[in-house]
Order: structure tokens, then sequence, then C-alpha cells
């Protein structure tokens, strides 16, 4: 069985060293679907969705209206700093892939001592069309 939960949130940032117009910094409205997959336990639930808001939402709150920043972007880290903007600096280039992948490791280490919960698949859209799906197992079925 399946449950699912949708989060979104407004974001921007920019991919340094990058070819395309995605140098520049630029914003998108994000959107995550997960899916978390396993069987219900005795209180028929495969995990409450308030535990799993619990866990991403603080998350989503540091990103929401922020500026999300690769570490060796030193210029506009320290512009956003000297404009008390809010950012987040992180040791990943801005991909919407390596997005995906620091929310699933957060979500993973969280989940994993669920023993009912067999795994989940999180995708995160940048755009309407274009987005970034990982799936994890924590346990086989």
């Amino acid at each position: 069985m399946k449950i699912s939960k949708e989060f979104d949130w407004e974001m921007a940032h920019r991919l340094l060293d990058h070819e395309s117009g995605c140098r520049n910094m630029h914003g998108h409205s994000y959107r995550m679907e997960l899916e978390i997959e396993g069987e219900p336990d005795e209180s028929g639930m495969i995990v409450d969705f308030d535990q799993v808001s619990k866990i991403l939402r603080p998350l989503i709150a540091e990103l929401d209206h922020s500026f999300l920043c690769d570490e060796r972007d030193a210029v506009l880290i320290a512009f956003l700093r000297e404009q008390d903007m809010k950012h987040k600096v992180v040791p990943f280039r801005t991909t919407v892939e390596n997005l995906c992948t620091y929310f699933a490791g957060h979500l993973q280490t969280a989940l994993a001592p669920i023993s009912n919960v067999q795994g989940f698949s999180m995708r995160i859209y940048e755009t309407a069309r274009n987005s970034a799906v990982v799936d994890v197992k924590l346990r086989e079925e």
C-alpha cells in the first residue's frame, strides 16, 4: 500500500559555472510529491501524515522564500549576507537532482526505524515540466 503527500515552496538559486541562463539568479515554485510504501500497523496507518510533515516542514521552511547557494559561490554568499537576505548554503550544486537527494537523505534517516515502512519515492518539480525522482528502499517487502 502507498500513501502520498505534497509540499511546495518558493526558492531562488543559480548554477555556478553553468553555460545556460541558469547561471543567473532565478527562482522557481518547487513542488514535492512523496509516496511512502508499507503496510498499515495496528493503528491502521503506514505512517502518520503529521509525522511526515514534522520531518520535512522544517527543511522546507528553511528554504521557502530563500536563496539556495552552492558553498563555492563565495561572491553571492557574501552579497546575500551583506544584504541580510534569507539563504541556505549547501555543499552541492543547486540542481533539482541534488535537492531531491538532500531531502531524500533526511527522510530516509527518519523513516528507517519505522519497521512497517518499506520505502518511498520522492519527485521534486522545479518547473511544471521538469522534475527529479529518487526511489529509496528501506527494506525488502
